[in-house]
C-alpha cells in the first residue's frame, strides 16, 4: 500500500506549513495523559483540582507590646500575606478596647492593608461553673462580632486551646461545653477551631477529631494544628497530618527544642526541629488552602529583651524560604 500522504492543514506567517494532529493521535495523546493521570499520586491530583494558594501569616500574639493598628502596619510592610489577631481579654485588640468607631477604622486599615485576615486568638478554658460557661459564651459572641466586622473576605476562623487535665477524664466534659460554643459560632457563622496543646487535656488531633465527630462533624466546628504540640512525643509528622488534615482549618508553625526532660518554644525555623517545606507540602497537596501562620510564643515574647518587629521580620524570612523550598503557591 503506498503511503498517504498529508496536506497541510493550515500555514503560518512565514508559510511554513502547519498539520494538525489526527484523529488517532489526539486518541494516542489523550491516552497517555489520562494514564499519567492515574499513575500520579491521588492527593495530587485532588491538589491539582482545587484552585487556590496558601498564605503566609504572622499572629499579633507575638506582639502584645504594641497597639492593634501598629502591629496590623508592620505585618504588611514586612511583606506577610496574611495576619492573625490575638483578642483575649488582656490584648489590645480584645472587644472591650474595641468601640463601635476604632472597630471600623481597624476593620478599613486591614482591607486597605492588603492583609487576608485568617483567625482571631482567643484562650477560652471549659469551665464547670454554669456562671462562668454563661460568661464564655457572651465573649465568644462578642468575638465573632468582630470577625464579622473585621472581614477581608470570609470571615476569619475564632481559634482556641481547652485548658489541662487528663484527657479520658474530662473529654466528655469538653464535648458538652465545646458544643455550646458550637451553637454561637454556628448562628454567628463563624469557623470555631480548636487547638491540641502539649500538656493540655486535649493535646493530640486524634482527641480533636474525636471532639469534632461527637459534635456532628460540622463545618463550623474545625481544628487547628501545630506540630510544635506533637514533636518529642512519638507523634510523627506525617502521620499526624494524616490524622488531621481533613479536619484542619488553620494552621500555626514555630519550632519545639528539647531541654533535657522539658520541651520550649522558639521562633519558626530557628532550630531546623520542624521540616516546614514537608509540612507545607502534605497540607497542600491533601487540599489545604488556608494560612501557614508564624506564632510566637509566650515563651519568647515575655522576655525582657524581645522586640516584636525583628522577631517579625525573622519569622518571615525562615517561612518566606521554606515557602518556596516546599514548591507551594503563596498569595
Amino acid at each position: 500500500m503506498s503511503e498517504t500522504i498529508r496536506q497541510p492543514s493550515t500555514f503560518d506567517c512565514a508559510g511554513t506549513p502547519m498539520y494538525l494532529p489526527t484523529r488517532r493521535q489526539m486518541l494516542q495523546q489523550s491516552t497517555a495523559m489520562a494514564t499519567a493521570w492515574l499513575l500520579t499520586p491521588a492527593a495530587v491530583r485532588a491538589a491539582d483540582q482545587i484552585p487556590g494558594r496558601c498564605t503566609l501569616g504572622f499572629s499579633t500574639y507575638g506582639m502584645k507590646t504594641l497597639k492593634t493598628e501598629e502591629a496590623i502596619r508592620q505585618v504588611a510592610d514586612i511583606g506577610f500575606d496574611a495576619i492573625e489577631i490575638a483578642v483575649r481579654p488582656d490584648w489590645d485588640s480584645a472587644p472591650g478596647n474595641m468601640p463601635s468607631d476604632r472597630r471600623t477604622a481597624v476593620g478599613r486599615q486591614l482591607k486597605e492593608s492588603g492583609l487576608k485576615l485568617t483567625s482571631l486568638m482567643e484562650h477560652m478554658e471549659p469551665s464547670p461553673s454554669d456562671d462562668e460557661h454563661r460568661k464564655h459564651l457572651i465573649r465568644l459572641a462578642e468575638v465573632c462580632e468582630l470577625a464579622a466586622a473585621w472581614s477581608t473576605g470570609a470571615k476569619p476562623l475564632v481559634q482556641t486551646t481547652l485548658g489541662g487535665g487528663e484527657w479520658e477524664k474530662k473529654k466528655e466534659f469538653y464535648r458538652d461545653r465545646v458544643g455550646d460554643w458550637l451553637e454561637v459560632a454556628k448562628e454567628q457563622e463563624v469557623v470555631l477551631a480548636i487547638k491540641p496543646h502539649r500538656g493540655g487535656g486535649m493535646s493530640r488531633p486524634s482527641e480533636a477529631v474525636w471532639l469534632i465527630q461527637q459534635l456532628g462533624n460540622s463545618k463550623w466546628l474545625r481544628m487547628v494544628y501545630d506540630y510544635s504540640h506533637y514533636a518529642f512525643r512519638n507523634l510523627p509528622l506525617e502521620d499526624t497530618i494524616k490524622t488531621a488534615l481533613p479536619y484542619t482549618a488553620h494552621i500555626a508553625v514555630k519550632d519545639p527544642v528539647q531541654q533535657g526532660d522539658r520541651v520550649v518554644f522558639d521562633l519558626p525555623g530557628t532550630h531546623g526541629t520542624v521540616d516546614f517545606p514537608l509540612l507545607f507540602r502534605k497540607f497542600y497537596d491533601g487540599g489545604y488552602r488556608g494560612d501557614m501562620s508564624c506564632e510566637v510564643s509566650g515563651m519568647v515574647w515575655s522576655k525582657p529583651d524581645y522586640d516584636p518587629i525583628e522577631g517579625a521580620k525573622r519569622c518571615y524570612s525562615a517561612m518566606a524560604k521554606a515557602f518556596h523550598a516546599s514548591g507551594v503557591p503563596r498569595g
